[in-house]
């Protein structure tokens, strides 16, 4: 049966644990240049997979993607490659973050630890999955129509590989990290260092900085603004919904480790 150890009974010198942190970093570069390499050699078909939202958003058989230097679209296929190669490679290297953190913690520690990296990757795939179906089709249509004729010329996007994928990389991480808010606000709960009933006195403080990140996240169209802000607002409310629960949670640990200590200091009598 799956057990959780408690804190680990030898204690390393610090030589030992820069060596373990040396050997950690070493095998999540290792596992990240194994990602980056295998998406380097489907990087046109991930390329594909990226465009997709442009092209659904040129009207049929037109739209087209341009390069203005000559080394562009090669330097492209390597940021896609990269891009994609951290995701690819991403459970290994929390995995030996995890293996590097966790023989330091306590066995309660890691029960409570554990939840928050669970849920990393599923609410950063959430909004990059929000991004990706409905923001960036959405906000790119948005932009499109501003093409038509000025002056008797012909207004055309002509937008270029490396610009359009710096656009989606700002729209798959600016909506992943975002979507990181409850994971941020319960750390910081469990920490102690903001309580329910603070953020509960600033909730139009927060509706304010949400409005404002998503901003700056997104490009200028309301649109894109709206979307982003409004699942996050749903957010930032289930966070304080389990900021109770964990509260509650907390409490009753305590209880039974009092009890329990209670317990051994009766039996050692």
């Amino acid at each position: 049966m799956f057990k959780i150890e408690d804190l680990d009974e030898t204690r390393a010198p610090l030589l030992d644990h820069l060596i373990e942190l040396r050997t950690r970093i070493v095998r999540a570069l290792m596992a990240l240049g194994v990602g980056f390499a295998i998406c380097l050699y489907f990087a046109d078909e991930i390329l594909g997979i990226l465009v997709f939202p442009l092209k659904q958003a040129f009207p049929n058989g037109q739209g087209q993607l341009i390069f203005t230097k000559l080394p562009e679209v090669f330097f492209v296929e390597l940021k896609v490659a990269l891009f994609a190669g951290f995701f690819v490679s991403f459970p290994i290297i929390a995995n030996q973050m995890w293996a590097f953190i966790a023989p330091g913690l306590y066995a309660r520690e890691k029960k409570a630890f554990l939840p928050f990296l669970l849920a990393t990757p599923v609410l950063f795939t959430a909004g990059a999955s929000l991004a990706y179906f409905l923001v960036m089709p959405t906000a790119f249509k948005f932009f499109l129509g501003f093409g038509g004729t000025a002056g008797g010329l012909k207004v055309e996007a002509l937008p270029s590989a490396g610009e359009y994928l710096n656009l989606v990389m700002q729209f798959i991480l600016g909506f992943g990290v975002t979507f990181l808010l409850p994971v941020l606000l319960l750390l910081l709960h469990r920490a102690g260092i903001v309580s329910r009933e603070q953020m509960v006195a600033a909730r139009r403080y927060v509706i304010v900085g949400i409005f404002v990140i998503a901003a700056i996240v997104t490009p200028p169209d309301p649109g894109s603004q709206i979307i982003l802000a409004v699942p996050l607002l749903l957010l930032f409310e289930a966070s304080l919904v389990l900021m109770k629960l964990q509260e509650k949670a907390v409490a009753a640990d305590k209880l039974a480790r009092e009890a329990e200590e209670a317990a051994e200091r009766a039996a050692a009598e």
